[in-house]
């Protein structure tokens, strides 16, 4: 008895495995396209004129931008700066004349109740709207308190995206990480 126990539970094991593996091969593709639809959801909302986006190619002459999506107005720019306990990654809408219309933090790994509250404090990335890449933590933007670095991080991606568009040099307009 106790071999044909044991014969069961492994078949039972065995089959569990391709119940799981089936239903991840199957939402796979479903899991793709819900990312691709918040994905553009979020880059009609930080450039909320155009109505169609394309991906356009980049070089990577600036380490920090990710992606760039062209719409009629202007560039929506993925950018990634280090922060203080992990990549800081934004989406930030730059219409055609350099001027933020917005932007939305994708991902941040930063330190709960300090950085973290990049996430949620309105006041401190409504201070990047209109802003034409000359952005500058203790200059024209206040840092969130106690969350400088990630602060920082930020100006940088916006700075970055800014830059993109107006073919400015941005790399020393905001202060890197620690300084």
């Amino acid at each position: 008895m106790k071999q044909k126990d044991l014969f069961t539970a492994a078949l039972s094991v065995a089959a569990a495995a391709l119940i799981v593996l089936g239903v991840r091969v199957g939402t796979a593709g479903l899991a793709a396209k819900n990312a691709q639809t918040e994905l553009d959801a979020a880059i009609a909302f930080v450039l909320p004129e155009s109505k169609t986006f394309s991906s356009e190619p980049y070089d990577g002459t600036d380490e920090a931008i990710r992606a760039v999506y062209k719409g009629e107005t202007g560039y929506v720019v993925e950018t990634c700066t280090d922060g203080y306990a992990g990549e800081v990654v934004l989406l930030v809408g730059v219409d055609n004349d350099g001027t933020v219309t917005g932007l939305t933090i994708r991902q941040m790994e930063e330190t709960w109740g300090l950085g973290a509250r990049a996430l949620t404090d309105a006041d401190f990335l409504i201070q990047f709207l209109g802003t034409d890449g000359t952005a500058e933590v203790g200059g024209n933007v206040d840092a969130i308190t106690g969350a400088t670095v990630t602060s920082k991080a930020i100006t940088r991606g916006v700075n970055a995206a800014v830059g993109f568009v107006t073919g400015a040099d941005t790399s020393s307009s905001a202060t890197t990480w620690g300084g």
